[in-house]
Formats: C-alpha cells, sequence, structure tokens
C-alpha cells in the first residue's frame, strides 16, 4: 500500500492514510538527526517517506493514556515532536477519578497545566479512617503532616482531554493498535493492525498494563494482587454535601472509600478479596448492583453515594502490579525502545502513586532524551539507561510497599483484623513517614536557547 508523504497536522485517523506534507524552518536537525524545534510557537511536521507503505518517524509514542500523553506535553515543551498512537478512535476518557498527591500536582505544573486542572477540583484536606460499623479509628489533616502537601481527586476523562489539548493539532493518530515490533538496526519497525508500518528511531511504551511493548521486551504479565475494586463517580447536580476529605472505611476482607472530586462529584471504590478476576462483566447495572450487595451490611451513606452513581460510571477491575526485581527483570529500556508508567511497573492503588509515578517518569525521561537529542545518537542510549537507573530505585520500593500495604488492609482474619483497627491503625501508623514518598522535585521544562 503506497503511503503518501504526510503532516501530523491532518493526523486524525489511522496514521496510514493520506495527508499533507509540509516543511517548516520552525525546526532544525539536531547533530543526531531528530528534528528539535526553535524558541518559536512549535507545530507537528511530516513523516517522510521510506519506502512504498513505510513511513519514518523521529519518535513514536504508543499509547495516549496518561502516560503517553504526559510524555508526549514533556517533550513537545523541549521542542521535541512525537507521534502518539492510539489503538482507540478517540481519547478512552472511560473510568472514574484517580487522586493526585503533591509530586503529581508538581509535575503538571512543570508542563504547564497544573493551574488550569486546581480550577476544576476540590483541594482535599485530610482523611478520616473508620470500621465497618461506623466507629473512627483515626483522622488526621494532610498539612497538620506536610505543609507543602496537595491532594486532589481528579476526573480521568478531564485529565487526558487537558494534555492533549496542550499538543499540536490532531498530533495523535486514533484508530492506531499496534500489531507488531521489531527491531531493524538501530530503529525500531511498528506494524498497526490496518497494515500500516512505521520506522522508528525511538519508540516509548506507554501502553498500560497490558503493554504489547514491555512484552516484546521480555516483561512477564502483571500479576493479580488477589483482590478487585468496584469503582464509580456519583453526581450530585445539585451539589454534593461532603467535606473534602477522604473517607476509608475498613472491613473483613473488604475496604471501601469516597472522596469529592468537585461541587458536583464525589469518587468511591470498593475493594474486595477474590482469589481470581473472576469474569469479565461490561454490563454497569449488573456492576452496580454487585457493588451494593458487598455493602449491604455496612453505613448507610456509603450506600447512598452508589445508589446515585450513573451506572455508566461504574466499572470493575482485577488490581495487578510487577515487582521488578533487579536482575532478574528486564531493564527499562532496550536499545532505542523505552517503557514509561504501567506499561514498565504497574502498581495497585493503594498509595495513591501510579498515575503520580506515571507524570514523574514522563517528565525525567523527556528531559534526559531532549538533552541527548541535541548531542547525538549514541547519548540517547545512554539516556535511556540513566532514566532506567534514576527511576528504578523509586518506582521499585513504592511497587511493593503498595502491594503490603492493600495486603494489610485486606486481611479477613477477625483476630489480625482486631488488631488492625484497635492497635495498628489508630496507634502505630506514622502518617508522616507515610507520606514520605509523595517527596518529588521537577522543575518548569522549558526549551533552552
Amino acid at each position: 500500500m503506497a503511503i503518501a508523504t504526510s503532516s501530523l497536522l491532518y493526523l486524525n485517523s489511522p496514521i496510514s492514510r493520506p495527508l499533507i506534507n509540509s516543511q517548516s524552518r520552525e525546526f532544525l536537525r539536531s547533530p543526531s538527526g531528530f528534528r528539535v524545534r526553535t524558541r518559536t510557537k512549535s507545530v507537528s511536521l511530516s513523516v517522510t517517506r521510506a519506502e512504498a507503505g513505510l513511513q519514518k518517524e523521529d519518535i513514536v509514542i504508543v499509547g495516549a493514556g496518561i502516560a503517553g500523553l504526559a510524555t508526549a506535553v514533556s517533550l513537545h515543551r523541549l521542542g521535541i515532536r512525537s507521534v502518539v498512537l492510539e489503538q482507540a478512535d478517540s481519547l478512552r476518557t472511560g473510568g472514574t477519578s484517580l487522586t493526585l498527591f503533591k509530586n503529581g500536582w508538581r509535575v503538571l505544573d512543570a508542563i504547564g497545566v497544573g493551574s488550569d486542572l486546581r480550577s476544576q477540583f476540590i483541594e482535599i484536606q485530610g482523611m478520616v479512617v473508620k470500621a465497618e460499623d461506623g466507629r473512627e479509628l483515626r483522622s488526621f489533616k494532610f498539612k497538620d503532616e506536610d505543609q507543602s502537601q496537595e491532594v486532589r481527586a481528579v476526573e480521568r476523562r478531564v485529565l487526558l482531554e487537558t494534555l492533549a489539548d496542550q499538543l499540536p493539532p490532531k498530533a495523535i493518530s486514533f484508530s492506531s493498535k499496534l500489531a507488531k515490533i521489531e527491531a531493524i538496526k538501530n530503529e525500531t519497525l511498528l506494524e498497526l493492525m490496518d497494515g500500516t508500518r512505521l520506522l522508528a528511531k525511538i519508540v516509548i511504551g506507554c501502553d498500560g498494563i497490558r503493554s504489547l511493548v514491555a512484552k516484546w521486551m521480555g516483561f512477564s504479565e502483571p500479576k493479580y494482587a488477589g483482590h478487585c475494586a468496584f469503582r464509580g463517580l456519583a453526581f450530585y447536580p445539585d451539589g454534593q454535601p461532603y467535606e473534602p476529605r477522604v473517607n476509608y472505611i475498613y472491613g473483613r476482607g473488604l475496604r471501601a472509600g469516597y472522596v469529592p472530586v468537585s461541587s458536583t462529584k464525589v469518587y468511591w471504590f470498593i475493594c474486595y478479596n477474590s482469589q481470581s478476576p473472576g469474569p469479565k462483566i461490561t454490563d454497569p447495572v449488573l456492576l452496580k448492583r454487585q457493588a451494593k450487595e458487598l455493602l449491604r451490611n455496612w453505613p448507610a451513606e456509603l450506600l447512598n453515594i452508589v445508589d446515585i452513581t450513573p451506572d455508566e460510571t461504574v466499572i470493575k477491575t482485577p488490581l495487578v502490579d510487577r515487582w521488578l526485581w533487579p536482575v532478574a527483570s528486564p531493564p527499562a529500556s532496550s536499545g532505542k525502545v523505552v517503557l514509561v508508567g504501567d506499561a514498565w511497573h504497574p502498581m495497585t492503588p493503594n498509595l495513591g502513586q501510579g498515575a503520580c509515578c506515571a507524570l514523574e517518569d514522563a517528565v525525567v525521561l523527556a528531559s534526559k532524551l531532549a538533552s541527548a537529542i541535541k548531542s547525538g545518537p549514541t547519548s540517547v542510549d545512554d539516556a535511556f539507561q540513566e532514566y532506567g537507573s534514576e527511576r528504578w530505585p523509586r518506582i521499585f520500593p513504592l511497587t511493593i510497599r503498595a502491594n503490603l500495604v492493600g495486603s494489610l488492609l485486606q486481611w479477613d482474619n477477625p483476630v489480625v483484623c482486631s488488631a488492625r483497627d484497635n492497635v495498628i491503625v489508630p496507634k502505630l501508623v506514622n502518617i508522616g513517614s507515610m507520606l514520605e514518598h509523595t517527596n518529588f522535585d521537577c522543575k518548569p521544562l522549558i526549551v533552552k536557547a
């Protein structure tokens, strides 16, 4: 299939469709041969044709989730263009909400979207933990533990749309599902399901927990953690009535929680033990019924929140992670292919750090890659290795810690649960140390002269 030389300014469907060629004095060739931006405003430029049916690209990002879009935006701010491949026909704005701590917000500030998002979501002041009988076990305010702490629950849809809006028009190629990867000398051949072939100098895998890029690099499948979660986003058209705090309820082999997201929305979750993930269910009415059944003897407040939730927002997911054991696990990169976010280090949500760590990955990788591209092709390999070496000591302990915290909270032995509720949570847990992992320094990303 012959593919015309194309411009990403017109990429709103599969990347193989005929597009318009463009050239610009705004981009210059670096010593490594990559296109980099001068200090003027960036636009996305052309995909050149190496041969009939084969398109050439400098940087291809696989996946337009949080990790992929944050990486693309970070590179864009540093004057580096990229192509983002997304298998869906539009942004995957399903799902509910995610909690971002101060490390996530520092990244969002660095890439220029923090202020816009803050204006839409409530700052969470603290947390209260209760037993399933309604008894309060512990409460605290975040800023009493760390004055610089910032916590907000953010709608996934809004976060993705905000990130996508920072990219040049049509910079994301939708309906572009990856089918095959092949290394060819110093480049990587990507074949899409529709037969389109791209030859990329650099591939950044941001394709989530079931990453095809990670599988090609030799990573194992993420491991099921032994519990599943229901999630939903309740809607109150006349305004939600809850205080700006995280509300946790602990039971035996079951826990739940809710947190205000905005003036009209409240995010909730229910996590329960299960020997296996069970069959995949997509009917939201059935999912909502199952969620309510788990809470039948719990405080009515939580049941009321689930009741008022629009059916279409209710989802169920098995919780999985991947422990990146030294030596036994592949490195984050192989040649000029590298992983970011869940594609590399899926973790359970018990510390609220999955999205935050993906955002951290994005700015660290983009900064190192931008410097390397302006130096020479051999520097790219070094940059990827530095990225992996810098990020692994942070990611690996957090993944294990999140798993262990989840196991602690999912205990179902009555004696152990009694110790948790009467001794461990109210007397032994040091809240300040529990938040130390949210410390992360991040400077604004700007194009240097």
